[in-house]
């Protein structure tokens, strides 16, 4: 397939140089030349930073920006490729967003988190395409198993409750893991005393309901700790982490006493 990537973050990143290795990225725009050109580089391809132009020999162009810039970039891209297959990346995005403009829109959607410094593995990402036509459907189905063993054809209300899980799994929890560094350094504890109780944690998570898996003070219900560790947030510097414990511990005692 020939293939043009709009945006240059991290996204746009990992799936212009996955793509490449078996299709031909034509175009990286982005309005910043500079990072257009340095992924450009990766999958050689050209570097634009204006819509005006856009190659419309191509199969398919993929919006992978912010989503709030989805609705802006999509009015641009359609002008200059009014007869391609456009998608975007986004995980809270309906596809709405995209047809109000443009008849062959769809959505291509990694569930995974990027960053620019670590690789990531294609094979068992999971994958959501949607599309308005079966047609484009397919082309996507099959772009999608050419990278992933884990594909799926989720509607917008789907990918969104993913896209909210997926908050929670990853965002919420990798800021736990802040607010636990926080602690022991103010103590000058190493963090990496933590790591294979992070690691036990997570297996445990993806391995079984993690309802069942819970231990901890507020799932038994140890009033002495929770008072205890909420004195010790007490200082001006941790009063945050103390609310966030609160609240937190609040919500296991319910969960697990009303199970």
């Amino acid at each position: 397939m020939r293939i043009s990537i709009v945006g240059a973050g991290r996204v746009a990143h990992h799936l212009a140089q996955v793509l490449s290795t078996q299709h031909q990225i034509v175009q990286v725009l982005n309005r910043n030349l500079q990072k257009a050109k340095s992924l450009a580089a990766l999958v050689n391809a050209e570097a634009i930073d204006s819509f005006e132009p856009l190659d419309s020999n191509i199969d398919l162009a993929i919006i992978a920006v912010s989503d709030q810039s989805i609705s802006t970039v999509i009015g641009q891209v359609h002008y200059s490729l009014p007869d391609v297959l456009i998608v975007h990346t986004s995980g809270s995005t309906n596809l709405d967003v995209l047809t109000q403009q443009h008849s062959r829109a769809g959505v291509f959607y990694p569930l995974q988190t990027f960053s620019l410094d670590r690789e990531v593995d294609w094979s068992n990402t999971p994958l959501f395409v949607e599309a308005v036509n079966k047609g484009d459907l397919n082309i996507l189905t099959v772009l999608a198993n050419s990278l992933s063993q884990h594909v799926y054809q989720y509607d917008s209300a789907q990918r969104l409750s993913l896209h909210l899980a997926a908050v929670f799994a990853c965002n919420f929890s990798n800021y736990c893991y802040d607010m636990a560094k926080q602690v022991v350094d103010a103590k000058q504890v190493d963090f990496s005393l933590l790591y294979p109780l992070i690691l036990e944690t997570a297996q445990k998570a993806t391995q079984h309901d993690p309802r069942l898996m819970q231990t901890g003070p507020a799932m038994r219900g140890d009033q002495n700790i929770l008072n205890m560790h909420t004195s010790m947030l007490a200082d001006a510097q941790q009063v945050e982490l103390q609310q966030v414990y609160r609240l937190l511990s609040g919500q296991i005692l319910k969960r697990h006493t009303a199970t």
